[in-house]
């Protein structure tokens, strides 16, 4: 499965979970650790690993893909999923203000999503 094909899958996975405020990045000719940076936001600690769970599980079962390594995960304040080319992080909504990930990347073009529910569920602030 390519990366841009294993990102459409995570970002509908994060999605089925109700993931809000989502932007992937693509870091390819920016960064040579990653080729994207997949980013949303978890309104509690319990959402943060249930979208954890969801993506890690389904994308072992379905392309055969196992997460290299995991961090955050007993928190669920910043959960992240590193796959090599594609690395997931999931914030809690005062992490995610904090740390403002997506300004550090400025000069990477954001993918663009087909429309989903995600879109609809901003961060409340």
């Amino acid at each position: 499965m390519k990366s841009s094909e294993l990102l459409e899958r995570i970002h509908q996975l994060a999605d089925e979970k109700h993931a809000a405020d989502v932007k992937a990045l693509e870091l390819a000719g920016v960064s040579s650790f990653a080729d994207y940076f997949y980013i949303c936001t978890a309104q509690s600690a319990r959402q943060a690993q249930a979208i954890a769970d969801h993506i890690r599980e389904t994308v072992k079962k379905e392309a055969g893909v196992s997460v290299l390594g995991a961090e955050g995960y007993d928190t669920g304040e910043w959960v992240l999923l590193d796959f090599g080319d594609i690395i997931v992080h999931i914030f809690s909504p005062q992490l995610r203000e904090y740390y403002r990930l997506e300004s550090l990347w400025e000069g990477a073009p954001e993918v663009n999503f087909e429309v989903s529910s995600s879109e609809h569920r901003q961060d409340p602030q």
